[in-house]
């Protein structure tokens, strides 16, 4: 690639100095067979120009879509460890807006940007080291108004730098806004809220219309401005060079080539402060990319890292957790449950019962105190290895927008069909698959929308039967079915903790009591634990709960 950005900034100013020659030594002296030869060499250069030029294009979309594909792959790999937390408190328009459009303006660097630039730059020693040739006086004249164009450009490039971080922030802001309304218009139709949503909106693509035409407007400075000194300079040669000809000092054939060179020399100064912009662009997505890329807000892992077979102990020892500072969901909670045991929490909204879940997923870290799986912590356990041993059935399960086999496999292709309709079987779910049009194939559109939430949830164990881990975790799953489809879950759930240990967290009590052990929890702090039976008995939180529901 800097081969052939040489070799378009040698032939480049090789043109008007071949013009120079051909009129004054054959057009001039009416040299026909020298004419012929020299318009054939031009022609040989123009082609020979095109050619490279080809290659020198391709080569720089080339190696810029390349780049933002690596980059583009090690970015959402990064991501993809990130806490919880980050994805809790940045917006998914933003997020997307630096994986696909602040990605995309790096490219441009690389194909309109560093080597074009580089290409330019050449191009205008070039140009200039042909012109002294030629003439040094010339050359002055015509540079003249260079130095009050590289003023305007300086300040033009840094007006833009200032106008496209609004703009990037503004994209960012209105990308934002579109994809968490999509989202959430159930709720906006729901509450007739469209008319204050539609304000909001307008507001928001003002902001975008204002920063994008703040840059409109100093581009529309910019050109006018740079097409002014071009005409001047090229006023005062034609003024000079034409009383140097009369005066016989120089040559019609010297005016013509710096003519020629004039236009070719101030249009990579155009160019240069085009792509400055598209640098600067460039620079602000970049920036944003690096950051997040830099940014190391990911679950760690101790430096003793466990790969061992799970067999499902639990215990939490003296565990405390805030999702923000000190503001403490759990408190001081203590519990332990064998391999193969069960338990569950009960509890008021909000009470923390999830964030328990949350922990043993590692999705958050938590503050103080110990998490212990198999008598070891559960922050030396390589976090995959983890949750390859932890099976997660939740209210409201995410469905990928692709067929139920994919949905059950993960689009895990070393998995048959013979073992997804095993494990269809195991659960007892072969009649509600059997139902679908295409049956594993159907495609269940974007987030499942087609299905109920209870038919989510089913594919949600069957998933967790085949996968075979030792620990489930059930929150909250059976909250918001009715009581057919409620019966069809607690069945497939009934065979996947078979043999397993479990953690659920439930608002029916008559779905627990079966459980090793029930743990009421109450403002982040468990109130008590014990079995069914023994709780009622006590007459505390739980036989209230329970006297609330029946």
């Amino acid at each position: 690639l800097i081969f052939l950005t040489l070799l378009l900034s040698v032939l480049g100013p090789i043109r008007p100095y071949l013009t120079q020659i051909i009129i004054d030594d054959y057009v001039v002296l009416n040299d026909l067979e020298g004419l012929k030869g020299m318009i054939f060499l031009l022609f040989f250069l123009l082609i020979i120009n095109a050619i490279i030029m080809y290659f020198h294009t391709y080569l720089s979309g080339w190696l810029g879509q390349n780049i933002i594909k690596n980059i583009r792959v090690k970015l959402f790999s990064h991501m993809q460890s990130f806490k919880l937390k980050f994805f809790d408190k940045t917006p998914i328009g933003r997020i997307v807006t630096r994986n696909v459009s602040d990605i995309e303006t790096i490219a441009d660097i690389f194909g309109q940007g560093v080597a074009a630039i580089i290409g330019d730059i050449l191009l205008l020693f070039g140009i200039v080291f042909l012109m002294f040739l030629l003439n040094w006086k010339l050359t002055l004249i015509s540079l003249s108004t260079l130095p009050l164009l590289l003023l305007t450009t300086y300040v033009f490039k840094e007006k833009v730098k200032v106008s496209f971080n609004e703009v990037r922030d503004a994209v960012a802001n209105l990308n934002s806004y579109v994809q968490e309304h999509i989202v959430g218009m159930k709720i906006v139709q729901i509450f007739g809220n469209e008319k204050k949503e539609y304000q909001k909106f307008v507001e928001v693509n003002d902001t975008h219309l204002k920063a994008n035409l703040k840059a409109v407007l100093y581009y529309s400075i910019y050109f006018p401005v740079m097409e002014l000194f071009t005409s001047i300079g090229l006023g005062l040669l034609i003024w000079y060079g034409s009383g140097e000809i009369f005066s016989e000092q120089v040559s019609i054939g010297v005016l013509i080539a710096f003519i020629m060179y004039l236009q070719l020399f101030f249009r990579p100064i155009r160019s240069i402060a085009d792509r400055f912009n598209t640098i600067q662009m460039g620079v602000v997505s970049s920036t944003r990319i690096f950051n997040l890329l830099d940014s190391y807000d990911t679950i760690k892992s101790n430096e003793k890292i466990i790969t061992n077979d799970i067999f499902g102990s639990v215990e939490f020892k003296n565990v405390w957790f805030a999702y923000n500072d000190d503001d403490y969901v759990l408190k001081n909670i203590n519990f332990k449950i064998e391999a193969g045991e069960s338990i569950a929490f009960v509890g008021s909204t909000g009470s923390g019962k999830s964030s328990i879940i949350n922990l043993l997923n590692r999705f958050y870290e938590f503050n103080k105190g110990k998490i212990l799986i198999d008598d070891e912590d559960i922050r030396d356990y390589n976090i995959s290895h983890l949750r390859e041993n932890i099976g997660y059935v939740s209210q409201d399960v995410f469905l990928f927008s692709d067929t139920i086999a994919n949905n059950i496999t993960l689009f895990n292709d070393s998995i048959s069909e013979d073992k997804i309709w095993d494990a269809i079987k195991s659960v007892g779910a072969e009649n509600f698959i059997n139902k679908l049009p295409g049956k594993i194939q159907y495609n269940v559109k974007e987030r499942g929308a087609s299905l109920s939430v209870g038919q989510r949830q089913l594919i949600s164990c069957i998933r967790i039967m085949l996968y075979d881990p030792k620990i489930i975790l059930l929150d909250e799953a059976t909250s918001s079915v009715d009581t057919e489809t409620e019966e069809m879950i607690q069945h497939a759930i009934s065979k996947i903790l078979y043999g397993r240990t479990s953690i659920v967290v439930a608002h029916r009590l008559s779905t627990i009591e079966q459980v090793n052990k029930i743990v009421v929890v109450e403002d982040g702090e468990i109130k008590e634990i014990g079995a069914h039976e023994k709780l009622m008995l006590n007459g505390g939180y739980y036989k209230n709960l329970y006297d609330m529901q029946y």
